[in-house]
């Protein structure tokens, strides 16, 4: 099941436009994310000088929350967060962070940072007809409605 519900994350992961980024003790900030599953990373744009930032400047630790029920996607990923070269960046580069920097991707505070996570709890539920049906259908029957995969994964 966890290869299973692996493989679902970084599939749903794709789908997902935004989620809290939290680094050390800094108060979570709304990133949106670039999943890479071949490189077992998640890839995000900030600012220079950002709470992400800093915190990939030391190799630090950060957390990405997240819960997207268009992608059907709730989870808790830890893992490592390190300042990533510009490579990736036209991989990466999209009209949301375009809307942040006004130089576009060449804009000199533009820093691409790196998550590898290391472990994540996540629950993947199914579309919001099928999880309107699981209400109805528990509240007839008494039974407690099912609410898709769920479970711990390690990277």
């Amino acid at each position: 099941m966890a290869s299973d519900l692996k493989d679902t994350f970084w599939k749903r992961l794709d789908n997902v436009t935004a989620g809290l980024l939290s680094t050390d003790s800094e108060r979570p900030i709304p990133m949106a994310p670039q999943a890479d599953r071949d490189n077992k990373a998640i890839w995000f744009i900030t600012a220079k000088g950002s709470a992400a930032d800093r915190a990939a400047q030391s190799g630090g630790e950060a957390r990405f929350d997240v819960a997207d029920p268009k992608a059907g996607l709730y989870a808790v990923v830890e893992g490592k967060i390190d300042i990533a070269g510009d490579e990736k960046l036209d991989d990466v580069w999209n009209a949301f962070a375009a809307a942040w920097f006004e130089g576009g991707k060449d804009d000199d505070s533009v820093q691409l940072v790196k998550m590898t996570p290391h472990s994540a709890e996540v629950w993947a539920t199914e579309g919001s007809a099928a999880f309107l049906y699981e209400v109805v259908k528990a509240n007839l029957t008494k039974d407690t409605a099912e609410g898709g995969e769920h479970g711990r994964l390690a990277f």
